[in-house]
C-alpha cells in the first residue's frame, strides 16, 4: 500500500503534540518497518522545515529531523501539472488540492491527514491516522 503523509501527521511525532502523537508514531513505526510505502511530497517538507525550525530555532537540529525523514519515507516531487489541476480541484483548499493531484499521479492508494474535512471532495480515498493503522492491520491479516 502508498500513504501520502499529510503536514500534520509528521509535526505531530516531530513536536510531540499530544493526543496525537501516538497514532502518527505508529505510522512513523509502520514505515521503518516497511509495512507500507510511505510517502511525503516535497511541498510537505518545506513546510514541515519551516514549522520545525520555528520552533527549535537550531539549523542543525531541523536538518536532522528532516533527514531522518527522508530515510522513512519516500518523497514525491509536486509537478506544475499537480498545482495547475488541483485550480480546477472541488477541493476548496489549494494546498489540499495540490497534495490529491500528486497522490492520484503517483498512484497512492490513500492520504493520511487529520483534516479529513479538508478532503472531502477527494477521489483518493483519506484516513485519520487511526483508521490508516486499522486498514493496515486488516491488510496484514489479509496477506
Amino acid at each position: 500500500m502508498t500513504a501520502v503523509i499529510d503536514t500534520c501527521v509528521v509535526i505531530d511525532v516531530l513536536q510531540n503534540r499530544e493526543p496525537f502523537s501516538k497514532a502518527a508514531l505508529d505510522i512513523f513505526l509502520a514505515a521503518s518497518n516497511r509495512k507500507f510505502r510511505g510517502v511525503l511530497t516535497a511541498k510537505s517538507i518545506m513546510d514541515i522545515y519551516y514549522i520545525i525550525y520555528r520552533s527549535l530555532h537550531d539549523e542543525q537540529k531541523t536538518r536532522a529531523a528532516v533527514n531522518k525523514l527522508f530515510v522513512l519515507f519516500d518523497i514525491a516531487d509536486t509537478f506544475s501539472a499537480d498545482c495547475r489541476i488541483a485550480m480546477s480541484s472541488p477541493t476548496l483548499d489549494y494546498e489540499d488540492a495540490v497534495m490529491i493531484e500528486t497522490a492520484k499521479r503517483i498512484g497512492a492508494d490513500c492520504i493520511v491527514t487529520r483534516n479529513l474535512s479538508d478532503y472531502g471532495e477527494s477521489p483518493i480515498t483519506v484516513f485519520s491516522p487511526e483508521e490508516f493503522l486499522r486498514e493496515l492491520k486488516k491488510e496484514q491479516n489479509e496477506a
